[in-house]
């Protein structure tokens, strides 16, 4: 009975957490505008290792959850990443870190529960930030004018690596 219990449970796990990565695959592909190419290849090389994260949770594979948790740690310390300078989108950065650190440290621990909760916070992170991102030129494209990033005040943006 409590195996059964469990496995439901385990079942749901992965079932929400593949939601989550499918929010997040669409909330990277939707909004990215005009953002430059190196830009959207750093995004998508983000989500392809979150899609390996996930398939590490899904297959129990500590090792991958490992390495690549470890990448996408590491990325959120180069240039490529600081696209925004904003002190709101640095704390964004700052929980995706922790969180991924998280999940090295479950991974590490083989606790998969641990692991898999890190994730789902990991992605979390990611779609907030991508709120916070988008809000921002979604209020100033209500104005009277077409937006334009000198319009979100306190946000400076690089445009090259």
């Amino acid at each position: 009975m409590e195996s059964e219990v469990r496995g439901v449970m385990k079942r749901r796990t992965l079932l929400f957490v593949i939601l989550l990565a499918l929010v997040a695959g669409f909330s990277i592909g939707h909004g990215q505008g005009k953002r430059n190419r190196a830009a959207k290849e750093f995004m998508r090389d983000k989500l392809e290792l979150s899609q390996r994260v996930l398939e590490g949770l899904a297959t129990e594979d500590f090792d991958l959850l490992i390495v690549k948790g470890t990448r996408l740690s590491a990325m959120s310390k180069e240039a490529g990443w600081r696209v925004f300078e904003n002190p709101n989108y640095e704390q964004q950065s700052a929980a995706f870190r922790r969180h991924a650190d998280s999940l090295v440290k479950s991974a590490r621990d083989q606790n998969l529960d641990a692991a898999t909760l890190a994730y789902v916070r990991m992605t979390m992170s990611c779609v907030d930030c991508h709120k916070l991102v988008r809000g921002k030129f979604v209020a100033s494209a209500e104005g009277p004018k077409a937006p334009t990033l000198a319009a979100v005040p306190g946000l400076r943006v690089r445009m090259g690596p």
